[in-house]
């Protein structure tokens, strides 16, 4: 299993979607933890631990910056 920190910041056009929600649905074999987050109507930003096979963790990412949201890695553990 990998745990991958991340950072995703929303602007105005994409801060009201459900992205986690979507993100809990279409990644299954993934455990995202919410760590920090702040929400307002035109910005947001989510610090998310992400928890999975390396594979999906890179498809979740890059699907999440398909959304049109800012995606940035903080840190990477690799556990066996």
């Amino acid at each position: 299993m990998t745990t991958v920190d991340i950072n995703i910041t929303a602007g105005k056009d994409s801060v009201g979607e459900p992205w986690l929600w979507r993100l809990g649905r279409e990644f299954t074999n993934l455990k995202f933890t919410v760590k920090k987050a702040n929400i307002d109507v035109d910005f947001g930003w989510v610090q998310l631990e992400l928890e999975g096979p390396v594979e999906e963790i890179q498809r979740a990412t890059a699907w999440l910056m398909t959304t049109g949201l800012h995606v940035e890695a903080l840190q990477r553990a690799v556990g066996a």
